[in-house]
């Protein structure tokens, strides 16, 4: 007689006078399907069968979590079907009539789970991480591996990475674009190239489908950092940056900015260690083009750290940060204090703006050689002979440059007028 939901819930494992029944028994079913009921009430679904010559037994899960006879998850929308347990063994019996061992099948697919598991892209990413980031900078991996688990984990983080397609991938970082986030798209499609390209070095993809893509996003806007070109302009900064009333280590960093004109980063993470107030000299290793470079330092430039010394010299940096002094000043420090002062970050000035402004300047005012500035940029441009950066070449014209340049802010703040200054 085949089983019923009404006679499957009579049965507790308890005889008619209540006790407990020592041993297990089972409820049988139709094809093969029977119950287990377990001395403590658990209820198993199990399916005997034959197959080649030999007997064998599937688990096909418990009651009442696999019902008797299969259910839509929602019968309104009838859209999910919930197998039962005659589902799972009428399933388990197509197998059989094509030949295929339902129990082998299912460590088959366990195995391919697994391995697609170990290789899915998420895994290959966070694999990528740990030898992609070792020599950046842990703010650009934690940006880059946001992206990631913002925008691609979620649709394609579980898929092994061999079956991931172009047109998926396209999908994925289109929804970035209508975010109205194309820079994000663009760097979040290349960090995902860059995972396919170690997949497949690894021997777990055959190709990099990202490069089907190029031209699929529209290409971004160039956006220059806001900076002030014109001496007038430049002038009034600086009295501002005079009259600013803030905390001593951001009001010096603020002065040092257009002093010494290095990325913000490195500003504001200096070291006491790196720099040499007897030869007025500041060497660093610049993060993100992993060369070491040297800042001369004007005596302007100079006279700031030493101030700055006598506050923080007792620790690592010479910017530490307000809560903790063993970490550096914040990263929105400067911008903050231009902000505070009433300058538009994004349409006046920024903290890397002056960079641009003192490249501009040096060469346009000062007449300075591009190929000098550039070095004291810490830009990699290479010279008519391609030779590599060298934190010591034009050392001397960059010294009278910082020096010079030092003067002529002090004269602009001044009001006076600037006549070009011309190397020797």
């Amino acid at each position: 007689m085949a089983l019923t939901d009404t006679l499957i819930k009579a049965n507790t494992h308890k005889d008619a006078d209540g006790k407990v029944k020592v041993a297990p028994y089972k409820l049988y079913d139709e094809k093969g399907l029977f119950l287990q009921v377990t001395p403590n009430g658990g209820k198993w679904w199990r399916f005997k069968y034959q197959f080649d010559g030999k007997e064998k037994l599937l688990s096909l899960g418990t009651y009442p979590e696999v019902p008797l006879a299969g259910k839509w998850q929602d019968p309104k929308t009838k859209k999910i079907w919930l197998d039962g347990a005659r589902d799972k063994r009428d399933k388990a019996r197509e197998l059989i009539a094509s030949e295929v061992d339902p129990s082998e099948n299912r460590k088959n697919i366990k195995a391919t789970d697994k391995l697609n598991t170990a290789n899915s892209f998420e895994a290959l990413a966070r694999e990528w991480a740990k030898s992609y980031f070792t020599n950046k900078t842990e703010s650009h991996q934690e940006r880059t591996m946001r992206r990631l688990e913002l925008y691609i984990f979620p649709w394609l983080g579980s898929k092994a990475i061999s079956e991931i397609t172009a047109p998926q991938i396209l999908e994925t970082v289109k929804r970035i674009e209508n975010l109205n986030k194309l820079e994000t798209a663009h760097r979040t499609l290349q960090a995902t190239s860059q995972v396919f390209r170690h997949a497949v070095q690894t021997g777990r993809a055959l190709r990099d489908p990202c490069v089907d893509l190029r031209g699929a996003l529209p290409a971004t806007v160039v956006k220059h950092m806001a900076s002030f070109t014109e001496p007038k302009e430049i002038a009034e900064l600086l009295r501002a940056i005079d009259g600013f009333t803030g905390g001593f280590t951001v009001q010096t960093a603020l002065r040092l900015s257009p002093l010494v004109f290095t990325r913000p980063s490195e500003l504001r993470t200096a070291r006491w260690a790196d720099i040499d107030l007897e030869a007025n000299e500041w060497r660093y290793r610049v993060s993100k083009t992993k060369i070491d470079h040297l800042v001369p330092l004007s005596t302007q430039a100079a006279k700031l750290f030493a101030e700055m010394k006598a506050l923080s010299g007792h620790g690592e940096f010479v910017f530490q940060g307000g809560h903790d002094p063993k970490k550096p000043m914040s990263a929105a420090a400067i911008n903050a204090a231009l902000q505070r002062m009433g300058y538009d970050t994004q349409k006046d000035i920024t903290a890397h703006g002056f960079r641009a402004m003192a490249r501009t300047i040096l060469h346009e005012r000062l007449n300075i050689d591009p190929y000098v500035i550039e070095h004291q940029l810490a830009h990699k441009v290479p010279d008519a002979l391609g030779a590599a950066y060298n934190r010591t070449k034009f050392i001397e014209q960059r010294t009278a440059m910082m020096q010079a340049w030092a003067d002529y802010l002090d004269e602009l703040k001044a009001g006076a007028k600037v006549l070009p200054f011309k190397q020797a």
